[in-house]
């Protein structure tokens, strides 16, 4: 097996970059959902809310970052000064943020027709993945919960192949926004590993990702018209095990070391689990 992709989403919940390499932190891959939109309050926004943040692509460069929606408005963001704070929600984390200037908030709230904030994750702002699946003192960014999403090949052909058998189309793998795709022909493989090593770095594959109506969402354009993959994964991937109720599609994962990664590299599972974890049979 071998890393076929490997994806950087700096915005969370904006567009996503695809890269032939990374640098891997304790946190992920570097730049990895480091930026977020948030409302007045702090509450985090995602395209659950605002399925228009599809059509934001978000590209750092050497004096900051690059915003850019469709139709050619573009601004570009210098880093925030870190004194200028506040503090904001990701799920059930609260996270004391670096925030953008005011003229970009007020961009940004015009783009998307409501009132909104641009947040960082600098070198101040601390959160921990949850004890109970990734372990004690585990750093994680603005993601939804871990430091990477790892899918497969072989279980997104399984989808499609599923989705197809009922007239309902086919879906890319943008649709679950993976960090590490690994190349593997074996559908749903993925349950049965503990942990895999890629370039050196063990990765711990600690708990499955329950999936959400962002799956049914086209990754450019933001529409839930097209083909929707959360039926087939009704009929093929509910968990049995209710500490992660719902549909699944891929692993969160956690890297236990730092260096850096390739398309291109060899997988290697480094342990199995006893038992898969356990699916819903129809």
């Amino acid at each position: 097996m071998q890393v076929t992709e490997l994806n950087i989403f700096p915005l969370k919940s904006a567009r996503g970059i695809t890269v032939p390499s990374a640098r891997i932190e304790a946190m992920g891959l570097a730049g990895d959902r480091r930026m977020m939109i948030v409302d007045p309050t702090g509450q985090f926004i995602t395209q659950r809310e605002l399925p228009a943040l599809a059509t934001l692509a978000v590209v750092p460069t050497e004096i900051g970052v690059r915003l850019t929606l469709d139709y050619g408005r573009e601004a570009l963001v210098h880093p925030p000064q870190p004194d200028s704070r506040m503090d904001v929600a990701v799920w059930k984390s609260i996270v004391s943020a670096a925030v953008a200037d005011d003229a970009t908030n007020a961009t940004l709230s015009a783009w998307f027709g409501t009132a909104m904030k641009l947040v960082f994750f600098d070198t101040d702002a601390r959160r921990l993945a949850s004890k109970e699946w990734a372990g004690d003192g585990s750093p994680v960014s603005f993601a939804d919960g871990y430091q990477v999403l790892v899918t497969t090949t072989g279980s997104l052909r399984a989808l499609n192949e599923d989705m197809s058998k009922h007239g309902e189309g086919t879906v890319g793998m943008e649709r679950f926004r993976p960090n590490i795709v690994v190349d593997c022909d074996e559908a749903w493989a993925e349950d049965g590993w503990t942990a895999l090593e890629i370039g050196g770095i063990r990765y711990d594959l600690v708990k499955p990702c329950a999936r959400c109506i962002m799956t049914s969402q086209d990754q450019t354009t933001g529409s839930r018209e097209g083909a929707n993959p959360i039926p087939a994964m009704g009929r093929i991937r509910m968990s049995a095990d209710r500490r992660v109720p719902g549909p699944l599609f891929g692993w969160n994962a956690v890297p236990r070391g730092e260096g850096a990664i390739a398309v291109g590299d060899q997988v290697t599972i480094v342990e199995k689990r006893a038992e898969n974890w356990a699916i819903k049979r129809r």
